[in-house]
């Protein structure tokens, strides 16, 4: 399988860059999956998993999975750049706090506000709900 360059990034750090055999992540539209010799394309990023294959020294296949939150993908000759408001690996979330950060945003949709408290409380129970998914991947 050929690589492809991609480069990941949170606003508060690179999370990953270099060589990548299929890269998976969720969109308005579903789950996207990008391979080298994709055409130039731009999309969405949606609160979801996001799914990096690439290869070590020793040609064995390694998978990263991370929770991602809002940004946007972009395909251009090649090589790939994901901007993200935060992406975070199994290891780094704190489930403790992930169900806390679930249960505030559940009581903050159920509260009465105006429409847009209420699609902010629903992109934060969204987030919550992702990063809570995403921690039970440890390995």
């Amino acid at each position: 399988m050929n690589a492809f360059d991609l480069h990941v990034l949170a606003t508060d750090k690179p999370f990953f860059e270099g060589k990548c055999l299929s890269l998976v992540l969720p969109t308005k539209t579903g789950q996207y999956g990008i391979q080298a010799g994709h055409c130039n394309w731009i999309a969405s990023v949606i609160p979801g998993e996001m799914k990096i294959t690439c290869e070590d020294e020793k040609g064995e296949q390694n998978v990263i999975l991370a929770a991602v939150a809002d940004g946007i993908v972009k395909v251009e000759n090649g090589s790939v750049l994901v901007l993200v408001d935060t992406a975070e690996r199994p290891e780094e979330i704190d489930e403790n706090r992930a169900r806390r950060a679930v249960d505030k945003a559940r009581e903050d949709v159920m509260r009465k506000q105006s429409k847009r408290e209420y699609y902010a409380s629903q992109a934060r129970l969204a987030r919550a709900i992702n990063r809570l998914k995403v921690s039970g991947h440890r390995h």
